[in-house]
């Protein structure tokens, strides 16, 4: 059974405020949850009805556990249909270290505000093998409820850092480049291989800031192919924008 004061952390715990102050988030759902359990994020309590305890207990097995009712993950859940399992987990050091990933390319977010297109952003870098995403001050928190529902598991896996982007650019390797997704860029099919980079997305309203313009070395554009260019979309979601210009650098498309 839940106390009050249980249920009141782990609803303040939807806040980001209280998130910082306590050290934990919570991650809701199967994939979710099980995924955090193989990360290095530690588990603080687990909260899961009995039928979801059964299923799963080789993989909780001597983990901080609780059964609840349907009921009682109601009051503590994030979401409008709750799950059958919240976990509650220690908030990992998001602060950026000052060591860029010149190994692989690696995307930087400039004030992605949408929780859903940040969660969205994560799944797609796991998907195409990126560990590192660089946020700046301003984009939503990774840890928002909302962002890690979206993620379905791939914050586990992929490393979110929030810092000055401006400042991180700045301090770059000289020979790392810097594609900038634009309107009026190179277009992605024209795009020669290559191995790393950063991939710098803007905010779904403004576009990249123009503090940080200066530091792209690649314009780059994904062309439309709507031919009423009278009639038609202005640009595309920041997460579409970022999955199809992932799939284009790492599959070699302009090539």
């Amino acid at each position: 059974m839940l106390s009050k004061s249980k249920i009141k952390l782990i609803v303040q715990l939807k806040q980001k405020k209280y998130r910082e102050i306590n050290n934990m988030f919570i991650a809701e759902g199967t994939i979710n949850v099980l995924d955090f359990l193989q990360s290095d994020a530690p588990l603080i309590d687990l909260y899961a009805t009995k039928d979801w305890m059964q299923l799963h207990q080789m993989q909780i097995k001597n983990l901080n556990s609780t059964i609840v009712t349907t009921k009682e993950l109601k009051k503590i859940s994030a979401l409008s249909t709750p799950s059958d399992v919240i976990g509650v987990f220690s908030l990992p050091d998001t602060t950026f270290s000052g060591n860029i990933d010149t190994d692989n390319f690696t995307i930087a977010l400039d004030n992605i505000s949408d929780p859903g297109n940040l969660g969205t952003i994560i799944r797609t870098a796991d998907w195409f093998g990126i560990r590192n995403i660089y946020c700046s001050n301003e984009t939503v928190d990774a840890y928002n409820p909302k962002v890690v529902q979206a993620t379905m598991g791939s914050l586990a896996r992929v490393k979110v850092h929030y810092t000055n982007l401006k400042d991180l650019l700045e301090s770059r390797p000289d020979n790392l480049p810097i594609l900038g997704a634009v309107l009026n860029g190179t277009r992605i099919t024209e795009l020669k291989t290559q191995s790393n980079g950063i991939i710098l997305i803007g905010s779904e309203a403004h576009g990249i800031s123009k503090g940080l313009l200066p530091f792209v070395t690649q314009k780059i554009t994904i062309p439309s192919f709507n031919s009423d260019s009278t009639n038609g979309p202005e640009s595309l979601n920041a997460s579409i924008a970022t999955a199809i210009i992932c799939y284009a650098l790492k599959s070699g498309i302009g090539e």
